[in-house]
């Protein structure tokens, strides 16, 4: 089982930014994919990015360009680096780990970001 441990979140401005941090439990080196999930108020959830073993990456639409994910290997720590945020950014972030590339997540506790107007 890989434990995820999320951190970095807060309150920030409208423009300005904000990096959150997911470290594992295990070596990140052989899991399939890992990635972020956001869920705004009253909002379902939504995925905002995913980077595999590989380093390929993929971004949701409204995040593109602004978002960068990055993971360090010999940190066994996935990053978001989100700049030039907006108030519809504001929501609790999850990371998520796909070891196997199966669809099993295992999931960080979540940390809030909140961009304020």
């Amino acid at each position: 089982q890989v434990m995820l441990v999320e951190s970095g979140g807060g309150l920030v401005q409208v423009g300005e930014s904000l990096r959150v941090s997911c470290e594992a439990s295990e070596s990140i080196v052989s899991i399939n994919a890992m990635g972020w999930y956001r869920r705004a108020p009253g909002k379902q959830r939504e995925l905002v990015a995913f980077i595999s073993s590989g380093g390929s990456t993929h971004y949701a639409g409204s995040v593109k360009g602004r978002f960068t994910i990055s993971r360090d290997n010999a940190k066994n720590t996935m990053y978001l680096q989100m700049n030039s945020l907006k108030a519809e950014d504001t929501g609790v972030y999850n990371c998520y780990a796909d070891r196997l590339g199966d669809g099993h997540f295992y999931w960080g506790q979540g940390t809030q970001v909140t961009v304020s107007s």
